[in-house]
């Protein structure tokens, strides 16, 4: 197959992997991979994903292929907060929470960092959509501070303190509710305590 039509056909979804393209092409020669990466069309993204070079700086695709490439994913823990401008640090890695195994990727779009959490805690995302209708996925605040805490040993106020949430947004536009009663769905009284902790941390 020539690359003009792989590009005609596949370059709408902006990246692909080899399982997708065979189920269509079982006789796809996979050397082809090799030789676009070499021309420069296409980058890959982890071993059997790749991705088209002409979307290297477009805004949002580095988080488009963060809930492609490793699935169930969905974006959250220190790249949601910093999405709603909740914490105040630069994030280099793109990190997510998923139910499968603990992994990292780096790529030309970004480094990629993937945490565990279990299947009954795979909830509280929202499509983001992009210019081009495309989405992907975005833990809400509540989710991303639960994630959070789920997932490190913040257990003081001043480890809570130490997180430097937004103060105007932790006051005006956090819904104590919602992750109160997040914490109380993933029924685990160690993160009901910490979410506690958290609430009165920021007087609330």
């Amino acid at each position: 197959m020539k690359y003009t039509q792989f590009y005609s056909q596949w370059h709408q979804f902006a990246c692909f992997s080899t399982a997708q393209v065979a189920a269509i092409y079982p006789d796809f020669n996979r050397g082809n991979y090799l030789q676009w990466q070499k021309a420069g069309y296409i980058v890959s993204l982890r071993r059997g994903w790749y991705a088209f070079t002409d979307y290297l700086g477009q805004p949002d695709y580095a988080s488009y292929f963060a809930t492609k490439i490793y699935t169930p994913a969905y974006i959250s823990l220190h790249s949601a907060l910093a999405f709603y401008d909740i914490i105040p640090e630069a994030v280099i890695d793109i990190t997510c929470v998923t139910t499968l195994k603990t992994a990292r990727f780096s790529n030309p779009f970004a480094y990629y960092s993937y945490q565990t959490i279990r299947p009954d805690l795979f909830w509280g995302y929202e499509p983001k959509t992009m210019l081009d209708g495309k989405t992907y996925l975005m833990a809400t605040p509540e989710k991303a501070i639960l994630d959070l805490l789920y997932l490190y040993p913040y257990r003081t106020p001043q480890d809570m303190i130490d997180l430097r949430l937004d103060e105007h947004f932790m006051q005006s536009d956090f819904n104590k509710d919602t992750i109160l009663s997040f914490a109380q769905r993933a029924n685990k009284p160690a993160l009901l305590d910490r979410i506690n902790t958290l609430l009165k941390a920021y007087s609330l």
